[in-house]
């Protein structure tokens, strides 16, 4: 591949862009997500950023249809009424890890209780999201928005992959945003962490979302044969606390213009447990869907020798040695 310039990205992308795939989005933006009514009763879900926003609402769907819930979240108070709520409304089990995913060393943890967990993992949603208008560095020395966004599902997915091959029932999903279409001309390897050039949140989520992307068709490699799936989906434009973090203009704008044209968190729920749960989608791996529909993604996303490029990346910067390329 050409250095990575941008006159080099835009050389190579540019012709393989079609109208059609952004008319294609437009037309599934406007799409209800297809229900499943199947029992999930006995299973074991994780769900990573559960206390608010789309994964509270998933947490609760896959609850009221019997799944047990295994949370991922920040705030221990908070992770503690969610299994309370759930266990009292919907008589499952709910067990809370409380981790920040922005740190590099609560995400090796976590990854390690739940290759010791006792249960077999059944659906494994990475939620955890961040939005940020200013650039921020983690405890690592990160930039924020790539290390919750990309790098803990990242590392998590890479250090449970014999774990869920072995079980060889999973189904993996990235809660990905049409947001990844932002990085219009792909990943700049040299400053993934956006540490020169000004920073832009847009910009930064586009970045970590292709990322993202990009590591599914990996792993999906990596999980051929297993009977696992990894599937990334958009969930919508939905209401939700994301970007509470930026300062009071932009929740003002959030709250006043965004928040306003959303939709209840509920709709993305209800795909999340479509995407996990469903019959018709039985070995179904490495495909990108707005809510529950199928979508062919933006040139950057579909970049096979990116997806190379990225993967030692990825290693060194999450702190993991192994021999899987």
């Amino acid at each position: 591949m050409e250095k990575q310039t941008l006159f080099a990205r835009m050389k190579r992308y540019w012709p393989q862009y079609k109208w059609s795939n952004v008319g294609e989005m437009m037309q599934h933006n406007r799409l209800p997500p297809k229900e499943c009514h199947e029992d999930f009763r006995g299973k074991l879900v994780v769900i990573s950023g559960a206390t608010s926003g789309i994964g509270y609402h998933t947490a609760r769907r896959y609850a009221a249809a019997g799944a047990d819930i295994l949370s991922i979240n920040r705030n221990p108070e908070k992770s503690q009424a969610l299994c309370q709520e759930l266990r009292g409304e919907f008589g499952v089990r709910c067990d809370a890890m409380v981790a920040d995913l922005s740190v590099l060393a609560d995400i090796h943890r976590v990854a390690q209780e739940l290759k010791a967990w006792p249960r077999p993992i059944d659906v494994l949603i990475h939620n955890a999201g961040v939005y940020l208008n200013k650039r921020t560095e983690t405890v690592d020395g990160l930039e924020t928005t790539f290390a919750v966004h990309y790098l803990s599902s990242f590392i998590i997915n890479y250090l449970l992959l014999d774990r869920l091959k072995e079980e060889g029932r999973a189904r993996i999903l990235f809660v990905s945003s049409e947001g990844y279409r932002f990085a219009v001309w792909g990943l700049d390897l040299d400053n993934l962490q956006f540490e020169r050039g000004g920073y832009s949140g847009l910009k930064a989520y586009g970045s970590a979302k292709t990322a993202q992307i990009l590591s599914m068709h990996r792993f999906a490699e990596l999980l051929k044969g297993s009977g696992v799936t990894i599937n990334a989906m958009h969930p919508g434009m939905v209401a939700t606390n994301t970007g509470n973090e930026n300062n009071a203009f932009y929740r003002w704008y959030k709250k006043n213009f965004i928040d306003r044209y959303s939709q209840s968190p509920a709709v993305s729920a209800e795909a999340l447990y479509y995407l996990g749960v469903s019959p018709e989608l039985a070995g179904m791996t490495d495909r990108f869907f707005n809510l529950t529909t199928q979508e062919n993604l933006a040139p950057p996303a579909l970049d096979l020798e990116m997806a190379e490029l990225l993967w030692p990346i990825s290693m060194q910067l999450g702190r993991l040695s192994g021999g899987l390329q």
